[in-house]
């Protein structure tokens, strides 16, 4: 059994994952509120908040999966990328097991564990295929090699996707964070009613940029008075996500014909938009192509993705990992 690990930002996870990388015995995700207040991640609030809860949620983790310590056979965790402090936490505490049960450590890419999300929703799932990672740190889509080698084909240039919703909410008076406000408010407004700009629509790259899409909703906001705005407020967030959406869906189906894609992977915290799934299920139908999107509690961070991608990620035995150290990118 693995035991995993993640802690890349204001989630404190821990999971058991069979050694296949393909089943989850359990799953827990301790969400941290302490941030609403300021409308965004403030890192040294995470990690404190990291160092609270690691024991609480890894002996809840066991206790789900009805297994002990002596069952584990390795330990994995993010290593990288992420919120340094926070990361600190998960490899700290990653090693200290590790070490005490002299089992290998398996430091482990926190956008490969997006991906691997994948093969928890869907075990028989095989690359090569295309895979795009949206979420509030990074938008770019891969294409996932026959050896589970993952080649950038393109990325956002400035804000990512969920970063974009983050801001608009913001901007809108939903709160934090940002893509379920927005989505809850668009609910009944009407998303062809204001025409927001797609970054790079019509750019042959794989790239992304959402920079004039938050300027875009500024200057509209600024022609409006409070009462326009309360009013106008279902309208403004579902044409403010359906731009984000309309960008991440032009792109990852360009890159899919661009390398002949038979399968399509969507990930991270944004791959759990409503609107985003159902939009690329309508058009992954149209052109026959296979469609794989983890559940929603699979998308946002957590650390049954982290052992799915330990079967995948060479381990470092006992005890050459103690001077394994985080990377913040």
């Amino acid at each position: 059994m693995i035991l995993a690990i993640e802690t890349s930002c204001d989630d404190t996870c821990a999971a058991i994952v069979e050694p296949g990388g393909r089943r989850a015995l359990s799953n827990v995700v301790h969400t941290q509120t302490e941030h609403e207040r300021y409308g965004g991640v403030v890192p040294e609030v995470a990690s404190r908040a990291h160092l609270e809860r690691m024991d609480g949620v890894i002996e809840k983790s066991l206790e789900d999966a009805d297994v002990s310590l002596y069952d584990i056979s390795r330990v994995a965790v993010t290593a990288r990328p992420g919120l340094i402090g926070a990361l600190l936490v998960g490899v700290a505490a990653a090693k200290g097991i590790a070490y005490a049960r002299k089992l290998p450590l398996v430091p482990v890419n926190h956008l490969e564990g997006h991906v691997a999300a994948a093969y928890l929703a869907k075990p028989e799932l095989e690359p090569p295929f295309v895979a795009l990672i949206a979420s509030g740190g990074h938008t770019a889509i891969y294409s996932v090699e026959r050896d589970h080698s993952m080649t950038l084909l393109g990325e956002t240039l400035d804000d990512a996707a969920g970063e974009a919703l983050d801001k608009g909410a913001r901007m809108l008076g939903l709160g934090f964070p940002g893509g379920p406000a927005i989505s809850n408010a668009a609910e009944n407004g009407d998303p062809g009613k204001y025409e927001f700009p797609v970054g790079l629509k019509n750019k042959k790259n794989l790239d992304f940029s959402f920079s004039g899409l938050k300027t875009s909703l500024l200057y509209k906001l600024k022609a409006m008075d409070g009462e326009t705005v309360r009013g106008e407020l279902p309208h403004l967030a579902a044409s403010y996500e359906a731009a984000v959406v309309e960008a991440l869906t032009r792109k990852l189906l360009r890159a899919a014909d661009m390398r002949d894609a038979s399968s399509l992977v969507v990930a991270g915290g944004v791959a759990a938009n409503g609107l985003l799934r159902r939009r690329l299920g309508e058009e992954c139908g149209k052109l026959g192509v296979s469609l794989v999107i983890p559940s929603p509690d699979l998308c946002t961070d957590n650390a049954a993705m982290i052992g799915a991608a330990a079967a995948r990620t060479p381990a470092i035995e006992y005890p050459e990992y103690l001077s394994l150290n985080a990377r913040s990118v």
